[in-house]
């Protein structure tokens, strides 16, 4: 067993974690209709539509980053900015017939190709949309991350509390690193539920509670309201 084992390892899983996810995504959206595409998600100026079509485009966007790790040819995740923003305005309005076969091709498109990604090759580095130097390693955890999360914006019956204890577990541990709250004050997490504790920046209070509640406030996805300390104002998670 070579030292890249368990990474590999680590890959695979969240490789059927991605494919575990869009199995309950899938037949979410195939219970909706047309119209309730056009309701708002819960993503701020984004309809159903916009969430489906962000998917079906990221799915896409990650084949892109898998070939450049393949092939060692930069193919950059989006085109453009502009160009990603205007295939979700355009692809929003589909009817769900459309969304859904999109949603389906695109997923199945990312999934094959990162089944037979040789293994000498996940270790190359790519570029992330906004620029940061990433390993291809990080390309599954990058999708189960938009299925996950995106999956409870589109104000279904799916939740945070839904998530896996691993998964819940993964992003809160990655949303203490990259969170910045407004005021610059730190602050420490406490999982009530978990046996995890975070800091940000130099704490001077505590917040505390179950962990897909820490994780859903730390991302933007509630209020924290089953939260106990003081609150600070969060910039928005990326």
């Amino acid at each position: 067993m070579t030292s890249d084992a368990p990474q590999l390892a680590d890959t695979a899983a969240l490789l059927d974690s991605v494919a575990a996810a869009t199995d309950r995504l899938i037949p979410a959206v195939a219970a909706l209709t047309d119209a309730d595409l056009v309701e708002p998600s819960l993503l701020p100026g984004w309809t159903r539509g916009h969430v489906l079509a962000h998917l079906s485009r990221n799915a896409d966007s990650l084949v892109n980053l898998l070939l450049w790790a393949r092939t060692g040819i930069e193919t950059p995740q989006y085109a453009s900015q502009y160009l990603r923003e205007a295939d979700i305005e355009s692809g929003a309005p589909r009817p769900l017939r459309e969304q859904l076969e999109d949603l389906t091709a695109s997923h199945e498109r990312w999934l094959a190709l990162a089944r037979v990604m040789p293994d000498d090759r996940w270790p190359a580095l790519v570029r992330n949309r906004q620029g940061g130097e990433i390993p291809a390693t990080r390309i599954p955890w990058m999708r189960l991350l938009e299925v996950e999360i995106h999956h409870v914006d589109l104000a279904l019956d799916y939740t945070p509390a839904d998530w896996s204890p691993d998964f819940t577990t993964r992003l809160l541990t990655q949303s203490v690193t990259e969170v910045k709250p407004e005021n610059g004050a730190g602050f420490t997490v406490v999982a009530t539920d978990l046996d995890y504790t975070g800091t940000v920046g130099t704490p001077t209070t505590t917040i505390s509670g179950p962990a897909t509640s820490l994780a859903a406030w730390l991302i933007g996805r509630s209020p924290g309201t089953d939260l106990t300390g003081p609150l600070p104002n969060l910039a928005a998670w990326k």
